[in-house]
Order: structure tokens, then C-alpha cells, then sequence
């Protein structure tokens, strides 16, 4: 309490000196007062500096300050004498204690400079995140608008989107609390956001808002005029991501394919001069490539232009209709209810099992419940079934390959399901520009949307004509226009399609002619599917500079293993001394040093896929394949070809 009142007294005594983390704390939206954020701080900073202290207590028995007579580099003309404590004749613990301090204040320092930069790099995501899908956000305020909603019900209505439109509708949140809670007007409330929105798009967007407010200025046009700009910008964002990706990709093909196979060449000649060739090979194949891959994933996670995943929840009502009636709960109507919920259940697991690729498609990580205990199974059976080798090597050598076959069993039926399920959800999205543009023409011409759906039936548009047809049975069967498209929504489970239907239902039930909403959705989806083109053009040629330069990496090891190696194990030692620089030839382990070269290019076949898949389709999923085709190749060229 002590340490909180005077944390409190020094944010008194200079206010201005927290002025960039408290805007910073505002514009994350993280839900803290400054004094909370920095009390909190403290704790962390605390255990921080006593873990570096502990750390630095650890490391300190390692080190050592004997410094060899005579001299050491520059020699000393000025007769510069060493502190006392540096010398031999005292004990480590000066050393130890100078450490633990060092390490101590280090720990702190640095809790400190990063606990006060974390709301600024929230700040930073949480605007990539609303610049992304502010354009989608503005189409539905121009749809509600040209429908005839005032301005605080469009506010009202995209802030409770925030599963759609994610980020964007949260700020607008912001807007309706300042409203409902704290007395502001529109325009007070639609400036508290400009200030405080962490998105310099977003506060241009409201400041410009406010003056066509002010001025008197037409809502609908400048709505309209705002979506095509940020289309366009779009564009330029995608152009400039681009140029970022493909710098980042011959960043990975440098650092983490030549860099790593430069390595284990010199690393292997090492080995032959009496070098730890086993072990610096086992920290490069274990622990340099797996975490170096997993950071550049991170990396591209980080830099990469995503669409927010969007849900949709469904609301129960509770209908009070007849509340004067006493209602009366029997044992005999709850156990009834007991059996329709156990029915339902037993009737979906029913269903599951007699269409489980239907099931494996809508959701492909339901096929881990199946191939993850059929790889365990597999792996099981060879361990019961393999003979007991006196020969660790050989023992090893002989499971290494069924390992890897009980990854392909869970990798493989994961890749192709989810292959299946995008070439469907990217086929039905490729269509929809086409969908929206003939209906926009329909309406165009008077019918509503649903006589436009009744007549598009007859349409041909691939794959999305059989969807169509859905949405015309279920409103046959009774269901309205929302209610049918909010389910064709949920069966193909895209954030573009759910965001394009979002848009439609809303402006369907504002007015009946929306020609024009339709004409600006159909616009936005089509620049979606070129912008994804061009990034699918343009990634191909990284993509099959991976598969490249793995081919590369692949072949050179596999000379190694064959060539090199081979060599030196048939050279006798006779003759050789016993120190020197080819003293260490006989003890070289090829067998080991195999084993770890066929591991390393499994390790870097599945982290090249799945980074390849990355950079062209912004999804780890989509590398798996990749990563099932280059394992596939690299134990066929290891068991078959090179038969190692």
C-alpha cells in the first residue's frame, strides 16, 4: 500500500510524464487507469528483475576473471591496475554478487521498457486491424443510410457487428457509450473517438464525417464517395504488402535454407578435423531451424494482411405471452425433454457417421479425432512389433521412418479435406461479384430481392447456383429472405460472405430497393478476388523458390551422406598422428551424423511447406499440403533412391 500511494504522488507531481502511455492505454481500449497499468507494472517488474537476479546468480559460477600473465591485447603503457576484488586471492562471491546486481537491475530496466511499450504495440495492431475492415464497416453505414436510418442507429446497429466487422465496430461502440452513458451528442461523441481511435483512417473518416454533419452536407454521397476511396487504398496496401512479403521470402530462402546448409557443411568438415560435429549438428537440426521457422512464422502472422474470422450468434427469446398462466414442471415433461436432448444427440452422431466427409469438409480439424489415435495405433504396433537392436543407431534409424509415417497419416487426411473445403468456399466467393452485380440489375428494374433469388435460380454460376437453390427452398418452406440467407451464411462459414450477407439483409429490410447498396457490395467483392489473385500471381514465384531451394538443400545432403561421408569411413588411420588437425577422422560417428542429416531435411520439409503456404494463401493450413508433399519426397529420396 506504501508502494501505491507514492506510485500514486510521483504521477502527481509531473503528470506530463505519462501523457503517451495514458493515450496509449485509451486507444488499446485495455481497460486500465494509468495508475492501475503502473501499479500492476511494478509487480511484474519485480519479478522480473528477481528472476534476471536468479539467472544471473546461476550463470555467475560459470564465468571466470583469470586473466593469463604477461600481455593481453593492447599493452599497458599507463600501468592501469585492476580493482582488488578482481583478484585470485579474494573468493567468487565479489564476482557472484556483482552479477546478481548487474542482473537484477538489467531485469528490471528492461520489465520497465517493455511493460510501458506494450500499449503502444496493441495501439499498433488494434489499428491494422480496423484499417482492414473499415471499408466493409462504411458500405454498411452508406447501406443503412440509403435505407433511411438516422445516424445513431447506424451507429447502434454496426456496433452490435462487432462478430462481422470485429475491430472497426468496436470503436463504434465507443460512440453509442459516451451516448447512452455519459449524456453526449453525436457530434461530442463522434469527436471523443477521433481523439482517441488508434486508427489514423478511421480518425480522417470521422473528422471528415463531422464536417459534412456540420455543413449539412449529403450523408448517403459522402458515404458512397468514402467506400470507393478505401477500395482503392486497398489496392496500394496490397502493392506495398507485397513488395514486404517477397523481402521477407528471400530473407527465409538466405537465413534458414543456405544458412543452415552452409552450416552443416562446415560443421561436418569439422567433424573429420576431431570437432563436436554430433552435437553442433543436434543444436542446428533440434533447435536452430525448428525455433528460427517458428519465429519467421511469427513473423509473417505478424506483417501479414488477414480478414478477421467472423461468427454469428444466434439469440433465444423467451416468450411471456400468456404470463397470468401458472406453469406447472412434472417429473414425467423433464424426463421427456431428457430424451428429445439425448435423441438430437444420438441423432447428429448418427448423422456424423454416415456422412463424416460431409463432416470432415464443414470442420477439417475433425479429422485429428480420427488420425491422430490412428498415428498413435501405428506407432504402437511398430514399437511392439521391432526387434530389440543392441545398436542405439540402428534402433533409432529403423523408428525415425515410421514416425514420420504416422505424421503423414495425420497430415495428409487433414491437407486434403481442407484442400477440398477452400477450392469450395474460394469457388462460391469467385462467383458472388457475379451473384450480386445480376441481382443489383433485377432490382434495378423493381423486384424485390426475393422474386430476384426466385429468378436466378435458373441461372448458371457453378457452384453457387446449388446454393441458390437452397435459398429458394427455405424460403419456400417458410423462411424469409434473412433467415435464408443467414443460413447459407453458416454453410459456407466465410468472413467475406458473412460481411456481403450482413450487408444485403440490412439494407433488404431498410428498403426494398437497394440496387445500389448491391451494385458497391458486388464492387467490393470483386476487388477482393483480384487483389487475391494478384497475391496468389505474385507468391507463386516465392513458392516455388522454396520448393527450389529445398531441392537444393535435399541434394547437397544427400552428396554429403553418400559421397562424403562414406569416404571417411573407409580411411584407416594408420599412419596419422594423434594430435593434429585429421587426428579426429576415425572417431567420426557417420552413422549419427546420417541419422541427423535425414532429420534435418524432414525437419525442414515441414517448415518450409507450411511457411510456403503462408506467404501465397495467408494461412497455415493451407501449407500442410506443402509440407505432406516435401516429407512425401524427402523419406522416398532417404529410404529408396539413396537407401541410407
Amino acid at each position: 500500500m506504501i508502494v501505491r500511494n507514492y506510485l500514486r504522488k510521483w504521477i502527481e507531481h509531473d503528470p506530463q510524464r505519462y501523457d503517451g502511455l495514458r493515450s496509449d492505454l485509451i486507444s488499446a481500449r485495455i481497460g486500465m487507469t494509468l495508475e492501475q497499468y503502473l501499479w500492476r507494472s511494478v509487480k511484474i517488474i519485480s519479478v522480473t528483475g528477481l528472476v534476471f537476479a536468479l539467472l544471473g546468480y546461476l550463470i555467475s559460477p560459470l564465468l571466470s576473471l583469470q586473466f593469463p600473465a604477461g600481455k593481453i591485447g593492447i599493452y599497458n603503457v599507463f600501468n592501469v591496475q585492476l580493482p582488488v576484488f578482481f583478484n585470485a586471492i579474494y573468493p567468487s562471491e565479489y564476482i557472484m554478487a556483482l552479477l546478481v546486481i548487474v542482473a537484477l537491475f538489467v531485469g528490471v530496466y528492461l520489465g520497465y521498457k517493455i511493460m510501458l511499450r506494450i500499449p503502444g504495440i496493441e495501439k499498433k495492431n488494434r489499428s491494422i486491424k480496423i484499417n482492414l475492415t473499415l471499408h466493409n464497416a462504411v458500405a454498411y453505414m452508406y447501406a443503412m443510410r440509403r435505407g433511411g436510418g438516422q445516424l445513431m442507429t447506424i451507429f447502434r446497429s454496426l456496433s452490435d457487428r462487432a462478430n462481422i466487422y470485429g475491430e472497426v465496430a468496436l470503436e463504434f461502440r465507443q460512440i453509442v457509450r459516451d451516448a447512452d452513458f455519459f449524456g453526449y451528442d453525436v457530434v461530442t461523441a463522434i469527436r471523443h473517438l477521433s481523439e482517441t481511435t488508434p486508427s489514423e483512417k478511421l480518425k480522417n473518416f470521422l473528422e471528415d464525417l463531422l464536417s459534412v454533419i456540420e455543413s449539412g452536407g449529403d450523408m448517403s454521397d459522402f458515404l458512397s464517395l468514402r467506400v470507393k476511396i478505401y477500395q482503392e487504398e486497398a489496392k496500394l496496401e496490397q502493392k506495398q504488402f507485397l513488395n514486404v512479403l517477397s523481402l521477407v521470402a528471400e530473407s527465409y530462402v538466405t537465413l534458414f535454407v543456405a544458412g543452415p546448409l552452409f552450416l552443416i557443411i562446415i560443421m561436418v568438415v569439422m567433424g573429420m578435423m576431431g570437432g563436436g560435429a554430433v552435437i553442433q549438428l543436434s543444436v542446428l537440426t533440434y533447435a536452430i531451424i525448428p525455433i528460427g521457422s517458428f519465429m519467421f512464422i511469427l513473423l509473417l502472422d505478424l506483417i501479414s494482411i488477414k480478414s478477421e474470422k467472423s461468427e454469428r450468434y444466434t439469440k433465444t427469446k423467451w416468450l411471456h405471452a400468456f404470463t397470468e398462466v401458472t406453469i406447472v414442471n412434472t417429473k414425467d415433461e423433464t424426463q421427456l425433454y431428457s430424451q428429445m436432448k439425448i435423441y438430437d444427440q444420438i441423432r447428429d452422431l448418427i448423422y456424423y457417421l454416415k456422412h463424416p466427409f460431409e463432416n470432415f469438409v464443414n470442420n477439417v480439424n475433425h479429422t485429428l479425432y480420427v488420425t491422430v489415435p490412428l498415428a498413435l495405433i501405428y506407432i504402437g504396433v511398430v514399437f511392439l512389433n521391432i526387434p530389440r537392436y543392441r545398436s542405439q543407431e540402428l534402433f533409432i534409424s529403423v523408428i525415425d521412418d515410421h514416425i514420420v509415417i504416422g505424421l503423414l497419416i495425420v497430415l495428409i487426411p487433414y491437407a486434403i479435406f481442407y484442400e477440398i473445403w477452400s477450392r469450395k468456399v474460394f469457388g462460391i466467393q469467385s462467383l458472388i461479384p457475379d451473384f450480386l452485380e445480376r441481382m443489383a440489375g433485377i432490382n434495378q428494374v423493381g423486384l424485390t430481392i426475393a422474386q430476384a433469388i426466385a429468378i436466378m435460380v435458373n441461372t448458371n454460376l457453378g457452384l453457387l447456383s446449388y446454393e441458390i437453390r437452397k435459398i429458394k427452398r427455405d424460403m419456400e418452406w417458410g423462411a424469409n429472405f434473412t433467415e435464408a440467407l443467414v443460413r447459407f451464411e453458416e454453410r459456407v462459414s466465410s468472413p467475406s460472405i458473412a460481411r456481403t450477407v450482413t450487408l444485403i439483409t440490412k439494407a433488404s429490410e431498410m428498403s426494398g430497393q437497394i440496387s445500389v447498396v448491391l451494385s458497391i457490395a458486388a464492387s467490393d467483392a470483386k476487388m477482393s478476388e483480384v487483389l487475391k489473385k494478384e497475391r496468389l500471381i505474385e507468391m507463386f514465384i516465392y513458392t516455388a523458390i522454396v520448393y527450389l531451394s529445398f531441392f537444393v538443400f535435399l541434394f547437397v545432403v544427400g552428396v554429403l551422406a553418400t559421397q562424403f561421408l562414406p569416404v571417411l569411413a573407409n580411411i584407416t588411420t594408420t599412419g596419422i598422428p594423434a594430435v593434429g588437425a585429421m587426428s579426429g577422422i576415425g572417431s567420426i560417428p557417420i552413422q549419427t551424423i546420417n541419422r541427423i542429416l535425414y532429420h534435418a531435411c524432414i525437419i525442414q520439409a515441414l517448415f518450409s511447406g507450411i511457411i510456403a503456404g503462408q506467404m501465397s494463401e495467408v494461412s497455415l493450413e493451407a501449407g500442410i499440403k506443402h509440407s505432406c508433399v516435401l516429407i512425401i519426397i524427402t523419406l522416398v529420396i532417404f529410404n529408396v533412391l539413396l537407401a541410407i
